[in-house]
This record gives structure tokens, C-alpha cells and sequence, in this order.
């Protein structure tokens, strides 16, 4: 799989320096993998959560962080929709459309 936006990664580790490993473990399971759906994806992730509109949310960190991205998996790209702590994504309105 593809990550885009890439960047969005690096922005936030310079504010949360301790997420960097865990956020290099995440990228290198997405890099390495070949999902065709949300049965593979689960098998390398079974904590992610569908939660519509082909946004999944992955908990880094222990669920210190999250990250919602949208997977299009015929593509093979996983953009990155959003990074922050727990408590930004709780803030957030409309996860489906982010």
C-alpha cells in the first residue's frame, strides 16, 4: 500500500516526538502490505475500526494517538485524513467525511 500525505506524519511527530517509533512500525505494516479488502486489513490490524465512507481509524501508541485515513483499496493507497492525540479525535464531528 501507498501513503499519501506522508508529511502530515512528520508534522506531527515534531510536536509529539515519543509517537515517532510507533508511527514507523504503523507506516512500515502499511508499506509492506497488499490489502484487497477489510479482511486483510484486519488481519494486520485487528484493532482498526471501519468507520464508514472508507475512513478507518488506527490507534497508535497504545491509543495515545489515532489516525484516520481513508483506504481505497483497489488502488492500493492509504491517504492520511488525520493524526492527533485522543482527545483531538474526540473533538471531531463528522469522522465519515473528514
Amino acid at each position: 500500500m501507498k501513503i499519501l500525505f506522508p508529511e502530515k506524519i512528520v508534522e506531527f511527530e515534531k510536536q509529539h516526538s515519543d509517537s515517532t517509533n510507533a508511527l514507523a512500525k504503523w507506516c512500515a505494516v502499511i508499506d509492506n502490505a497488499q490489502w484487497k479488502n477489510h479482511a486483510d486489513l484486519k488481519k494486520d490490524f485487528p484493532s482498526a475500526d471501519y468507520v464508514g465512507n472508507n475512513r478507518y481509524v488506527f490507534n497508535i501508541k497504545g491509543n495515545n494517538y489515532r489516525t484516520v485515513v481513508l483506504i481505497v483499496f483497489f488502488a492500493g493507497t492509504v491517504a492520511i485524513r488525520f493524526i492527533g492525540t485522543h482527545s483531538e479525535y474526540d473533538r471531531i464531528k463528522d469522522i465519515k467525511n473528514i
